[in-house]
């Protein structure tokens, strides 16, 4: 008997001393990005498959798709009549890709193999859809700004054949000059049954659902508002518990007061860090895979920011320009997407 528990301490101390080596953060001596420049384009949205195969959609009507990190592109042009939709936000059902329009009408497409049919419409002047994103094969949402009181959000029940607007009687209203950022299609953010929303402009709030949509909750932030470019321009859930939130002033890029905070306990609260630091606005912010929510990259036409302490403290990695977001494999390669561009960023 003493012989199995002395054993037992033994595994669980083995155990512990792994685990504790498993989570030491990173430091970087250097990292290198192998671009593929694609002309004429501004690519806002990307999609990483498993197989590190990236899909993003452009400004320009056009749907794209680079397999294995070559620099081989395949891409698809959509057109509406005679409108060239501008897409800004990308999502997968795990076998389907859907992207959606901002600006009068909002189209949102569903795409297999090369075909594309459109599966949500909406007309209205004030229509801008920001984001996208599927809790699982046949739920999904997208967000965007105001078209009465509340924020724009639909979802999917049937694997996104079909789309259908969440009545404003249903959603937490928003205040006059209160929208989102259509900057990364990382205003969105889902942990299982989890969501989390983020807006800008007068004032920069987290909305949550636990219910994939069905009842909401609002919490307020210390991130700087006011403004009419100021806010939350993305948001990441390393868990349910901890997530940051991450943005700015786009007027003032420079300016790195109450531009990024963390929350431990789902959204509820929120805490400044780095403030006062650097770096300043950064249009998507994400954890790093399988790094228990040490590690982050946050990208923007500023230049590559990386933290290995949950966020606490952030140090520039690369001054490349005109990113604007940014996409895991693993936790040591990354697509990366922005302005006449995509990247392959390699953690060294």
């Amino acid at each position: 008997m003493k012989s199995s528990n002395l054993l037992l301490i033994l595994s669980f101390t083995l155990t512990f001393y792994a685990c504790k080596k498993e989570i030491e953060p990173r430091e970087f001596g250097s990292i290198s990005i192998e671009e593929i420049k694609i002309d004429s384009t501004s690519i806002r949205a990307i999609h990483v498959l498993k197989d590190s195969t990236l899909f993003f959609t452009t400004n320009n009507g056009q749907i794209g798709m680079s397999a294995g990190f070559t620099s081989a592109m395949m891409t698809s042009e959509i057109k509406y009549d005679t409108i060239t939709p501008h897409f800004r936000s990308i999502a997968s059902n795990g076998s389907s890709i859907f992207v959606l329009s901002v600006g009068n009408p909002a189209l949102l497409y569903k795409y297999d193999d090369g075909e594309s049919q459109l599966v949500y419409k909406e007309e209205h002047e004030n229509v801008f859809y920001d984001a996208m994103a599927f809790f699982d094969s046949k739920n999904g949402i997208a967000m965007g700004d105001p078209t009465e009181d509340c924020l724009s959000i639909i979802v999917t029940k049937d694997s996104g054949n079909t789309w259908t607007k969440i009545s404003c009687d249903d959603l937490p209203k928003i205040e006059e000059g209160e929208a989102a950022f259509a900057a990364s299609n990382t205003n969105i953010s889902i942990i299982k049954s989890n969501v989390w929303i983020v807006t800008g402009g007068k004032r920069a709030r987290v909305f949550h659902s636990k219910d994939q949509g069905k009842t909401w909750q609002v919490y307020n932030t210390p991130i700087t508002q006011g403004g009419k470019m100021t806010g939350i321009y993305s948001v990441d859930f390393y868990d349910s518990n901890n997530g940051i939130i991450f943005g700015g002033n786009w007027e003032d890029k420079s300016d790195n007061a109450a531009n990024k905070a963390i929350t431990t306990d789902g959204g509820k609260s929120w805490q400044l860090v780095a403030n006062n630091n650097e770096p300043g606005y950064k249009s998507c912010v994400q954890y790093i895979p399988n790094t228990y929510g040490k590690e982050l990259i946050a990208v923007g036409s500023t230049g590559i920011s990386f933290s290995n302490d949950s966020g606490q403290s952030w140090k520039e990695i690369s001054s490349k320009k005109d990113y604007y977001t940014i996409q895991f494999v693993n936790e040591n390669i990354a697509w990366l997407a922005g302005k006449n561009k995509v990247g392959k960023l390699i953690l060294n």
